[in-house]
């Protein structure tokens, strides 16, 4: 049966084997073809390669160079350890907002790096809501003088302030986290203590941060029956990574979790506290205990050139915040730049600071003439007048900045920052004071408590420069010592950053830093919290930096007359946590200087 050749169209030849030849039509197509797959396969390649760079990006903005630093489109969390970062992080991934995951990260820094902070104590918490129609508060629940605490009670011995149970103060942390919680929060309390319960019960590893301050501060503990069970349970100081347990503080994190502030003001727990501090020589008695209050406040508001600045008022620095803002306001900062005159104008800036710093108390028990003086010291005008009396070319002695009075030198903190997928922002700056506190460990609660009466002024102690005590910070019954801590919320549109510090004096400067390195230098957020810092607290008149600083700034420097104190970027001085929301993106950032690891989602 004879086959039907195959229908020839006039554009086809029909091919013989090993023939190659093609109409003009057919080679046409086959190039259109062949660059039609070329360039689909060019588009799939950009694609593949625009894509491995953004892993690649985000990768190494979160795990790699830019250490410290995470990335998220929904909430984040910056906080001194990477455990408690991830711990509020899984708070707001479980419908928790950023009030919840706030309140969470901070017991579990209390519950792991003890060492500077704790529910023993107490700080501010600054709170700005995503809704506009809610007014951001501040939460003050730094610790309070018991009723029995009078200006003369140490007699001249300022250790009795620093170790002991004369030196423990009204702990105020749980209840600020309580009242704080029931004006904002939103998961159920218990909720954010059950993570922690687990921690201090299960155990974790030890972190790096508490080793090292315990092989510096804890050399006693291992034979202190009070101390040994939790950092020396095999004889010996804790080595990073070995585990850390808290088995009578996960007891009491159940009681509070369970029966809320009043078990710990009211119930047992104040109960082992006042008999454990009572006989260590201490007069905190159950009184206090029950009546200590947190102060629900407005925020200090204060502009800084575009910028909405919101800080905590005193006896947090938050005043002189806004002083030095105020005075750097009147130089172009962003044109002057990072060199050698911005670094001049920032220090000047930070001694004028420390100089109002010595005229704050608390605001409670202040006269009006001593109230008119702080709000005057927040005035753009009076900042201008300082900056008339600074000089492009040269610093000068201490006097010229006019400080009232010597002030106290507090220690230690932890701070974090939370920003959630809604907007809703938290900073919470919290301390014990000194390296573990008081010294005291109830072994009933395994609560560290405070030595904060450490930063109320003495009297009779003059210091090395002839300036007496601030009788602004005198020891009074119910109040509250004058602290460096100073969380802040800063908004500019829809971009904003809430940040930080710990490190004791040099908080407050770290802040006025970080502020002036993000918004007028224009360093992304990594580089504005890794970049060498500078810190002046006027007396000792020196400034203190950290030995990485420029080379020309240094020099610059010293050509103004300035006097420099270099020390090594490792050593823990000062540390900013911060978060910032801004072009849809959500960036954490924890300071290296404290091992930190933030974390976004």
């Amino acid at each position: 049966m004879s086959q039907t050749p195959p229908e020839v169209r006039e554009d086809e030849v029909p091919l013989l084997p090993g023939n190659t030849q093609k109409s003009p039509k057919s080679r046409l197509r086959q190039i259109l073809n062949d660059r039609i797959r070329l360039i689909a396969a060019f588009l799939l390649a950009l694609v593949l390669l625009v894509g491995a760079a953004a892993v690649y990006y985000f990768v190494r903005l979160r795990k790699t160079t830019r250490s410290g630093l995470a990335v998220g489109k929904n909430g984040a969390v910056a906080t001194e350890l990477r455990e408690c970062s991830q711990l509020g992080l899984s708070i707001l991934k479980a419908g928790g907002n950023a009030m919840d995951a706030a309140i969470a990260s901070a017991l579990c820094i209390g519950t792991t790096n003890a060492f500077s902070s704790g529910i023993g104590g107490g700080g501010f918490l600054i709170y700005k809501p995503a809704n506009l129609s809610i007014p951001p508060k501040v939460i003050n629940f730094r610790e309070s003088a018991p009723a029995a605490a009078t200006k003369n009670m140490y007699h001249g011995d300022e250790s009795l302030a620093q170790r002991g149970g004369l030196s423990v103060s009204v702990p105020g942390e749980i209840r600020g986290y309580e009242i704080a919680h029931q004006m904002f929060g939103r998961l159920p309390w218990a909720d954010l203590f059950r993570p922690n319960i687990e921690i201090a019960r299960k155990g974790i590893p030890c972190p790096e941060e508490l080793a090292a301050r315990l092989q510096v501060y804890g050399q006693s503990f291992p034979k202190d029956p009070d101390w040994s069970p939790v950092y020396a349970p095999k004889g010996h100081l804790l080595k990073p990574g070995e585990t850390l347990k808290r088995l009578n503080f996960a007891d009491t994190l159940e009681k509070i979790a369970r029966n809320g502030s009043a078990v710990f003001y009211e119930g047992e727990i104040a109960h082992s506290l006042v008999s454990h501090c009572q006989k260590h020589g201490g007069i905190l008695t159950l009184e206090d205990m029950r009546d200590y209050e947190a102060r629900v406040e407005d925020p200090l508001a204060s502009t800084y050139r575009d910028l909405e600045i919101l800080t905590c008022g005193a006896p947090s620095s938050g005043p002189v915040l806004i002083e030095a803002l105020n005075i750097l306001e009147n130089y172009d900062m962003a044109d002057i730049g990072p060199g050698p005159l911005g670094h001049h104008y920032l220090v000047e800036s930070m001694k004028y600071m420390s100089a109002g710093r010595t005229e704050l108390g608390d605001p409670f028990y202040l006269k009006r003439k001593d109230l008119a003086r702080v709000a005057e010291l927040q005035d753009k005008h009076f900042a201008a007048s300082c900056a008339a009396n600074i000089s492009e070319s040269q610093t000068f002695d201490w006097e010229h900045y006019n400080p009232k009075y010597d002030f106290t030198e507090d220690h230690g903190t932890t701070s974090l920052s939370v920003i959630d997928a809604e907007g809703n922002a938290v900073s919470i700056t919290t301390t014990v004071n000194l390296i573990f506190g008081s010294g005291l460990m109830d072994p009933v609660t395994g609560i560290i408590l405070n030595d904060e009466m450490d930063d109320h002024s003495i009297p009779g102690v003059t210091n090395a420069f002839g300036l007496r005590p601030s009788v602004l910070n005198y020891i009074e019954a119910g109040k509250r010592s004058m602290s460096s801590q100073t969380p802040t919320v800063v908004t500019r549109g829809n971009e904003l950053l809430t940040l930080g510090g710990s490190g004791g004096s040099r908080i407050v400067t770290a802040i006025l830093d970080a502020i002036v390195k993000r918004y007028d230098w224009s360093f992304d957020l990594f580089e504005t919290i890794r970049q060498p810092r500078v810190h002046h607290q006027l007396l000792p008149n020196v400034v203190s930096a950290e030995s990485t600083l420029d080379g020309r700034v240094k020099a610059g420097l010293l050509e103004r007359g300035h006097v420099l104190e270099l020390y090594s970027m490792g050593l823990p001085r000062s540390e900013i946590q911060a978060v910032e929301k801004k072009a849809g993106l959500v960036s954490a950032m924890s300071d290296a200087r404290k091992r930190g690891q933030a974390a976004a989602y």
